[in-house]
């Protein structure tokens, strides 16, 4: 119990270093009018149930999911963190979609999900959607947000980097329409909606303002697809327009692309469709040092579920304990943030990035020699240490 304590009393004394709370600027709107798009109140956290824990769902994935998740579950029980995981596995050799049904109910069942990626099949027929693309859709989990920030610990080409990237989540490219009318010609469609759109480009607003920022930048291709992506230009800029105090300017998807390997700096928050966000966000990932460094979130009206930024599974790595657990261990502690256990997120946070900034264990994917148990094992003694210190204090 008096571990327990010092963890809490010397969380509320470090500031948090990964680029604030997103958790909590989680502001999303509803989709049956443009009106109560622009009025929807913040989404609320599930409560906390049985003597004040929470219960999430845990979906393990493919590749490193499963052991990563292993190593946030170990650290939460050190931790003391009062989460309960409900955990729900889906198969994605399957052609059904009963265990992606399982899944998707627990997770309107408890409100909030902890996830690894789920392997997409290419060898499966094409009436076998995306398991990752079906809950999306399912959930109506709109924004996809992701924070890209230099991290002083991780040599890379470009510095002090602090991109927040939004995402359409639910259309675009990724509405899973195509067909074969004739042999050999393949229709895909790209869906973009006006109230969609809107409340993409409003949840990037809004969430700019609550952060302090300056900026957004609207991605797209509007010189060719002028009616698809024209209208999501033209609702970026509608809802700008209500921001004076926010600068706004657009950018070409292919010109972003090239100015983001050349001077990413520019760049304060960035809004733009499905597909165009899949690219940017691994481009920005592989600006501060690689997929196993950036948490990502994927907030609906009534549900939110945590992941990392890129969506890979690293299928190659599994198994050899040499995976970085660092994405996956901050997006479990802006899931923290988001059900208000902030203490615990702080802590969990700080201790992760004493790891990755001043003890400087990396694992092989930037350049160090660490296995993911090292790590671990780093942050758990960083935890230790400061609970102890506090005890002292």
């Amino acid at each position: 119990m008096a571990a327990h304590s010092a963890v809490l009393s010397m969380s509320k004394i470090i500031s948090p270093l990964w680029g604030g709370r997103l958790g909590s600027a989680a502001k999303v709107l509803g989709t049956t009018s443009v009106t109560s798009q622009r009025n929807k109140s913040i989404l609320t956290p599930p409560p906390a149930k049985y003597g004040g824990r929470h219960t999430v769902t845990l979906i393990p994935g493919d590749g490193i999911g499963p052991e990563l998740l292993n190593h946030v579950r170990e650290l939460f029980r050190f931790s003391c963190v009062p989460v309960d995981f409900e955990v729900v596995h889906v198969n994605s050799a399957l052609e059904n979609q009963d265990d992606m049904d399982n899944a998707i109910t627990a997770i309107r069942r408890n409100g909030v999900a902890l996830k690894g990626n789920i392997e997409t099949k290419h060898t499966l027929p094409p009436s076998v959607k995306s398991r990752n693309n079906l809950l999306r859709t399912s959930l109506d989990l709109f924004a996809n947000v992701m924070h890209c920030q230099s991290l002083p610990g991780v040599q890379t080409r470009h510095k002090n980097i602090d991109i927040m990237i939004i995402r359409e989540n639910t259309e675009g490219e990724y509405s899973s329409l195509e067909h074969e009318s004739v042999s050999g010609v393949v229709e895909c469609l790209k869906i973009i909606t006006r109230n969609n759109s809107l409340r993409i480009a409003e949840y990037a607003f809004k969430l700019a303002r609550e952060k302090g920022r300056r900026r957004v930048t609207a991605v797209h291709k509007a010189n060719i697809m002028k009616l698809g992506d024209g209208l999501f230009l033209q609702c970026c800029k509608e809802v700008a327009s209500g921001y004076p105090d926010i600068t706004f300017d657009s950018m070409i998807v292919d010109n972003t692309t090239m100015q983001l390997v050349s001077k990413p700096q520019q760049f304060d928050v960035m809004v733009m469709p499905n597909l165009y966000g899949n690219v940017v966000s691994n481009v920005c990932a592989g600006l501060v040092g690689g997929p196993g460094l950036v948490p990502g979130a994927n907030y609906g009206r009534d549900y939110a579920v945590f992941e990392t930024a890129t969506r890979n599974t690293g299928k190659s790595i599994a198994g050899r304990n040499i995976a970085n657990p660092t994405a996956m261990l901050l997006a479990s502690c802006m899931m923290l943030d988001h059900l208000k256990l902030n203490d615990y997120a702080s802590l969990m946070r700080n201790a992760v990035l004493t790891t990755m900034n001043e003890t400087r264990l990396h694992t092989p994917d930037i350049g160090g020699q660490g296995t993911t148990l090292d790590v671990v094992q780093s942050i758990m003694k960083n935890i230790q240490s400061k609970g102890q210190l506090t005890t002292e204090l």
